[in-house]
């Protein structure tokens, strides 16, 4: 199994601490000491690409600034480095989404790839004027994907379905290469989603049983559509000469966060609309003594930052081989951060990057 390595691009502002998409109680309002400029962006961009990151993910959400805007103002900031983009299918229309794809890629040389994120917490969705239900939102992405797909084709179409109609569309230049789209999502309203219309389906880093178990059923749904997909993990890394000095990391990382903030978040996270979030919830139980589910997978980020909440704790060694034992099981993308993402990008590119050689893809 070949082992494609991704890093985070950190738009909502870096720190030494937890940052992260905020929901609203997870976190106490701060400012973070690097805010999320072009120039610093573009310091991680660089780090990325030198210690051999094929691309980095870049988020999607009110706290965040706008992935596409970000990302287009890095392409000459980088030579190679691929951007993932994340974005909502609700906010955007699929005939404009497929001419600002075509754009992407002739501007960047073929440099973008595609992170579809159905939705987030109910009250923001719907601060972005979505009022549809968790599963309404699922099906209304399987059409957006589908309009893009008709779109790339260049031809001239007409498209009805429950929630977009198109009279005569037609993307005149349809990209030379369509970007890959990753997709995430736990329900049972996703994965037949994933299963017709993703390249790479994307899972949170829970206990290897569970991606496992997750990953058999997608590919069970996908053989069902004729399909093959890849996979991928998300993951904070917190990665040290020694694991004494990973887990110092973390106890400092824990000691930092507020019981009152914890406790909002949990109760949140575990009432939320997505499965992948409550799921993340339950993997700590809003404890602070449990943290580590599986050898070297600490969930200890997960207990205010919503979204991906689990973490690689240890030696380099170790976060070696716990991204082995993932690559094991048909994991071929890791999708990973570490705070600050500068000086951590560098350290996981020196220390661990070597480690993983023998299975690296060349990018």
């Amino acid at each position: 199994m070949t082992v494609r390595l991704h890093w985070f691009l950190p738009t909502t502002g870096d720190d030494r601490d937890v940052v992260g998409v905020t929901a609203r109680d997870s976190l106490q309002s701060r400012t973070t000491t690097r805010p999320p400029t072009l120039d610093y962006l573009a310091q991680v961009a660089r780090a990325a690409e030198s210690a051999g990151f094929e691309a980095v993910l870049t988020p999607t959400g009110s706290d965040c600034e706008d992935a596409w805007l970000t990302t287009a103002a890095l392409i000459p900031q980088t030579t190679r480095l691929k951007f993932l983009v994340a974005f909502r299918p609700g906010v955007i229309a699929p005939p404009l989404a497929a001419q600002m794809t075509a754009t992407y890629q002739r501007l960047s040389g073929g440099r973008l790839l595609l992170n579809v994120v159905t939705g987030s917490d109910a009250d923001e969705q719907r601060a972005y004027g979505d009022f549809l239900s968790h599963d309404e939102r699922y099906g209304r992405t399987a059409e957006f994907l589908d309009l893009l797909r008709t779109a790339w084709a260049g031809e001239v179409y007409d498209y009805e379905g429950a929630h977009y109609r198109v009279a005569g569309g037609q993307l005149r230049r349809p990209p030379a290469q369509r970007p890959p789209v990753f997709f995430g999502g736990s329900s049972q309203a996703a994965l037949p989603v994933a299963a017709k219309y993703a390249d790479t389906y994307l899972t949170w880093g829970e206990p290897p049983a569970a991606v496992a178990q997750k990953i058999a059923r997608v590919g069970e749904l996908a053989a069902a559509e004729g399909r093959e997909l890849s996979y991928g993990i998300r993951l904070h890394v917190i990665s040290r000469d020694t694991a004494a000095e990973a887990w110092a990391e973390a106890d400092r990382i824990l000691a930092g966060l507020d019981p009152a903030a914890i406790r909002a978040a949990h109760e949140r996270f575990s009432a939320s609309e997505s499965a992948g979030q409550r799921a993340m919830a339950a993997l700590s139980g809003g404890r602070t003594d449990r943290l580590e589910i599986h050898p070297n997978l600490w969930a200890g980020f997960g207990l205010v930052r919503p979204g991906a909440g689990t973490a690689l704790v240890g030696s380099h060694e170790q976060v070696a081989e716990r991204i082995e034992e993932f690559a094991a099981l048909g994991i071929e993308h890791f999708i990973l951060s570490g705070q600050p993402h500068l000086e951590e990008a560098i350290r996981f590119g020196e220390c661990v990057r070597p480690l993983l050689t023998r299975q690296l893809a060349t990018a």
